[in-house]
C-alpha cells in the first residue's frame, strides 16, 4: 500500500506494473528536479489530461503555483472536489492507494478575451518588436521598420500600450519616412502599410483584447494560499486555439517575462512555478527557426529561475529535438502506429527512455491501456530512472468541466477579482499623437487666419490708395463748362486786343 503524500519532497504519479501484471514500486516525481521540465504525450483519449491533472494537484499540495492552458475545458474541474465513481475507486484499490478521497484545489481562472476568466493583458512595449514581428509573420524589412517605430517611441517618450497606439505610431512614421530614413535607416511606406494590414488581422484574432492595461503582474501567477498550497492558474484556451499564432506568442511572452523578472535560484527544493503547455505543437508548427531557437533558449535557461515547463502534446515529434532534449521527466501514454509517421513517433518515444530489461518500450507504447503510461522521472544527480509501465493514480478533483454558474462564482471570489477586469486607457502614443495633430491643426488654422487678415489689410490699403490717387487727379482736371468758359474768355480777350490794335493803328494812320 502507498500513501499519496507518503514520500516528502515527491509527487506520487502511480504504481508500476510488471509484465505478469503484479504491482511493482510506486513512481514518484522528485520536486527538487521538477524544474528540469517534462513531457506528457499520447493519442487522444489515452489519459493525457488526467496525468496533467494529477501532476497539477501534486504541485499545488506541495505549495507550488501552477499555470496551465485549458484547451477543452476539462481542467476547470480542478476547482471542485471529485465525485465518487466506481472506476476511480477501483483504480485506487488496484494500485494500493490508501486514504484516497476527493478535494478541490485553489484556482484562478484567466482568459485573454475576458469571457471565462480574468483578462490577461500586456502592453505593446512589453511584448516588444521581435515577438510582435513573429506574431504578425513580418518580413525582415518590415521587422526593421517596426524596430524603428519602437525606437522613435522611446526617443520621443510615447508609451505603446495597445494596438491603436501602434497604429497611430505607424501612421506618424509614414509621415516622417524621409526624415527617419536619413537618421535611422530605410523606412518604406509600403512596409508601413503591410504592418498596418497585419495589425488589422491580429486585431480580428483578438489581439485588441490582449494588448492594453492593466498589464498582468507575474507575481499574481505565483500566489499561495494561507494554508501553503499553490494556486492553480487555469487559462481558458478553447477560443484561443482558433488563433494559434496568438496562443504561441502569448506563451512565449509569458516565459520571457518570467525569465526577465525572476532572480536566479539554481536548483531549489521545489519549483517556484510550473507551466503546462497543452497542444504544444501550436508553439512549433510552421514557426520560423528564430522563434523555435528562442523557445529552446528560454526553456534551457528558465530552470535556473526555478520554473518548470511541461509540454503536453499527442506526438513527441511535435517538439523540436533541441527542446525535447531539455525535458527530463516523461509520461508517455499510448500511441497508435498505423502510418509511417506514427511508427516513427513510437520509435522516437521509445528511444528517449532509459531501457527496462523486462520489456520492449516500443512494443508496449502501442498496447498501453487508458490511464496507463510509460513513466521515467529524474532520480538523484539528474539521471533518468528506468522506464516503468505505470498505472496512473486517480485524480482527487472533478473529472470534467464546471458549469457557467460555478465558474462565475469562483471568478467573483478570486484573490484578483476587480484587479484586471476593467480596462484602463491612460495617455499614450495615440493620445499624444492626436494632441500633436490637434495642436498642429490649430497652429495651421491660426497661421491661415493671420495670413487672411494680412491679405485683407493689404487689399484695404490698395483700395484706399486708389481712392486717394483719384481725388488728386480730379482736383487738377477742368470740367467741360470750365474749359468752355476759359476758351470763350480767351476768344473775347483776343478780339478786344485786336480791336485796340486796329484802333491805334487806324488813329496813327489818320494822323499822318
Amino acid at each position: 500500500m502507498v500513501q499519496a503524500n507518503g514520500n516528502e519532497g515527491h509527487i506520487y504519479l502511480g504504481t508500476a506494473r510488471k509484465p505478469d501484471d503484479t504491482l511493482a514500486e510506486p513512481q514518484w516525481l522528485n520536486l527538487k528536479l521538477a524544474n528540469r521540465h517534462g513531457l506528457i504525450t499520447g493519442a487522444t483519449g489515452t489519459g493525457k489530461t488526467v496525468s496533467l491533472q494529477i501532476l497539477t494537484e501534486g504541485f499545488a499540495n506541495a505549495g507550488v503555483p501552477v499555470f496551465c492552458a485549458d484547451v477543452k475545458g476539462d481542467l476547470s474541474g480542478l476547482a471542485m472536489a471529485g465525485e465518487t465513481k466506481d472506476f476511480l475507486e477501483k483504480r485506487a484499490n488496484d494500485i494500493g492507494l490508501e486514504g484516497y478521497g476527493y478535494d478541490a484545489f485553489p484556482t484562478i481562472f484567466w482568459d485573454l478575451f475576458g469571457e471565462k476568466g480574468h483578462p490577461i493583458r500586456t502592453t505593446v512595449s512589453e511584448m516588444g518588436p521581435l515577438l510582435l514581428s513573429r506574431l504578425m509573420d513580418l518580413t525582415d524589412a518590415q521587422e526593421g521598420v517596426l524596430n524603428i517605430a519602437f525606437r522613435l517611441a522611446d526617443d520621443e517618450g510615447m508609451a505603446l500600450l495597445d494596438l491603436k497606439d501602434l497604429q497611430a505610431l505607424l501612421a506618424h512614421v509614414s509621415e516622417r519616412a524621409k526624415e527617419l530614413s536619413a537618421r535611422l535607416g530605410n523606412v518604406s511606406k509600403q512596409s508601413v502599410s503591410a504592418i498596418q494590414r497585419s495589425l488589422l488581422v491580429l486585431e480580428e484574432q483578438g489581439g485588441d483584447h490582449f494588448f492594453g492595461e492593466p498589464a498582468l503582474e507575474i507575481a499574481d501567477l505565483m500566489r499561495t494560499t494561507r494554508d501553503g498550497r499553490g494556486m492553480v492558474n487555469v487559462l481558458a484556451a478553447d477560443k484561443l486555439m482558433m488563433s494559434p499564432r496568438l496562443y504561441a506568442t502569448f506563451l512565449l511572452w509569458l516565459l520571457s517575462e518570467l525569465f526577465e523578472e525572476l532572480p536566479e535560484v539554481g536548483d531549489p527544493d521545489k519549483p517556484r512555478l510550473v507551466f503546462f503547455f497543452d497542444e504544444a505543437h501550436l508553439l512549433f508548427d510552421d514557426a520560423p527557426k528564430i522563434l523555435v531557437d528562442r523557445v529552446e533558449q528560454v526553456v534551457k535557461l528558465i530552470r535556473s529561475k526555478g520554473v518548470g515547463v511541461y509540454f503536453v502534446t499527442q506526438n513527441p515529434l511535435d517538439v523540436p529535438d533541441g527542446v525535447l532534449a531539455q525535458l527530463g521527466n516523461r509520461v508517455q501514454h499510448a500511441l497508435r502506429a498505423y502510418t509511417p509517421r506514427e511508427q516513427k513517433a513510437v520509435k522516437t518515444a521509445a528511444e528517449t527512455f532509459r531501457p527496462n530489461p523486462e520489456f520492449d518500450a516500443e512494443d508496449v507504447i502501442s498496447n498501453l491501456g487508458v490511464g496507463e503510461a510509460l513513466v521515467s522521472t529524474l532520480a538523484k544527480k539528474g539521471v533518468p530512472s528506468i522506464v516503468q509501465r505505470t498505472l496512473i493514480r486517480p485524480p482527487r478533483s472533478r473529472l470534467g468541466v464546471l458549469t457557467d454558474a460555478e465558474r462565475q462564482k469562483l471568478i467573483s471570489a478570486s484573490p484578483v477579482s476587480g484587479q484586471y477586469d476593467e480596462a484602463l486607457d491612460r495617455e499614450s502614443a495615440f493620445e499624444i499623437l492626436a494632441k500633436r495633430a490637434e495642436e498642429r491643426a490649430k497652429a495651421e488654422e491660426e497661421q491661415e487666419r493671420l495670413e487672411a487678415e494680412e491679405k485683407a489689410r493689404e487689399t484695404a490699403a490698395r483700395k484706399e490708395e486708389r481712392k486717394t490717387t483719384g481725388r488728386k487727379r480730379t482736383s487738377n482736371r477742368q470740367s467741360v463748362t470750365e474749359a468752355a468758359m476759359k476758351s470763350a474768355a480767351r476768344s473775347i480777350a483776343t478780339q478786344i486786343g485786336r480791336a485796340l490794335v486796329r484802333g491805334l493803328l487806324g488813329s496813327l494812320k489818320r494822323g499822318r
